[in-house]
C-alpha cells in the first residue's frame, strides 16, 4: 500500500523515454501570444495586473541593480504556479513534486546570486560570514556555521517546495481513498469525506501558489543580499 501511494510521484516514461521534458515544456503552450485583443480581455488584463503587482513587491526592496532579474523571477514563478496547479488535475503528473528537478532550478539561481555578491562587493559578501561584534573565541565556530547555512540554502529552497506539494497530494490520495472506500459502507461519512476532499483541494491550489511565490521570493532575498 505504500509503495502504491508513492506511484504517483515517479516520472512517467512512454516506450522507455521520460515525459518529463514534455510535462515541463506543456505548460507554455497554455499562454497566449501578444496580440492587440489584449486590450480588451478581460482575463488577460487581470493576468496582466497580477504580474506587474508581483513584480513590483519582488523588486520593491532590490535597488536598481537587482531590476535586472524581473524577466527571469517573474517568468520562474509564472512557470512555477502552472506546473503546481496542472499537477492537480487527475492523471496528471506534478514535476515539482521531484526533488532533483526543485534543485536544478534551486541551485543555479542561488549560486548567481552569491557570485554577483561576489564580484560587484566582496568585501560585504564575505562579510555576511561573520557578525559584527562577535568575540574573539567565537570567530572560527560562526564563520563555520554561517558558512553552512549558506550552502544549505539551495537545499532548502528545494525541499521546501517538494515536502510541501508531496504531503498535499498524498493527502488528497488518502482523503479520496477513504470517500471510495466508505460509500458503500456509510454513506453519509463518505460524503463528509468528499466535502473535505473539496476543502482540500481548494487548500492545495492556494498551496500551489504560495509555495511557488515563496520559491521566488526567497531568492529574491538572497539576491538583496548580494546586490
Amino acid at each position: 500500500m505504500t509503495v502504491s501511494l508513492f506511484d504517483q510521484f515517479m516520472s512517467p516514461t512512454y516506450l522507455g523515454i521520460p515525459l518529463l521534458a514534455l510535462a515541463l515544456t506543456l505548460p507554455w503552450i497554455f499562454y497566449p501570444s501578444p496580440t492587440a485583443r489584449w486590450l480588451n480581455n478581460r482575463l488577460l488584463t487581470l493576468q496582466a495586473w497580477f504580474i506587474n503587482r508581483f513584480t513590483q513587491q519582488i523588486l520593491m526592496p532590490l535597488n536598481m541593480g537587482g531590476h535586472k532579474w524581473a524577466l527571469i523571477l517573474t517568468s520562474l514563478m509564472i512557470f512555477l504556479i502552472t506546473l503546481n496547479i496542472l499537477g492537480l488535475l487527475p492523471y496528471t503528473f506534478t514535476p515539482t513534486t521531484q526533488l532533483s528537478l526543485n534543485l536544478a532550478l534551486a541551485f543555479p539561481l542561488w549560486l548567481a546570486t552569491v557570485l554577483i555578491g561576489l564580484r560587484n562587493q566582496p568585501t560585504a559578501a564575505l562579510g555576511h560570514l561573520l557578525p559584527e561584534g562577535t568575540p574573539t573565541p567565537l570567530i572560527p565556530i560562526l564563520v563555520v556555521i554561517e558558512t553552512i547555512s549558506l550552502l544549505i540554502r539551495p537545499l532548502a529552497l528545494g525541499v521546501r517546495l517538494t515536502a510541501n506539494l508531496t504531503a498535499g497530494h498524498l493527502l488528497m490520495q488518502l482523503t479520496s481513498t477513504a470517500a471510495f472506500v466508505l460509500l458503500s459502507m456509510m454513506p453519509a461519512v463518505a460524503i463528509l469525506t468528499t466535502i473535505l476532499l473539496f476543502l482540500l483541494t481548494l487548500l492545495e491550489v492556494a498551496v500551489a501558489m504560495i509555495q511557488a511565490y515563496v520559491f521566488v521570493l526567497l531568492l529574491s532575498l538572497y539576491l538583496q543580499e548580494n546586490v
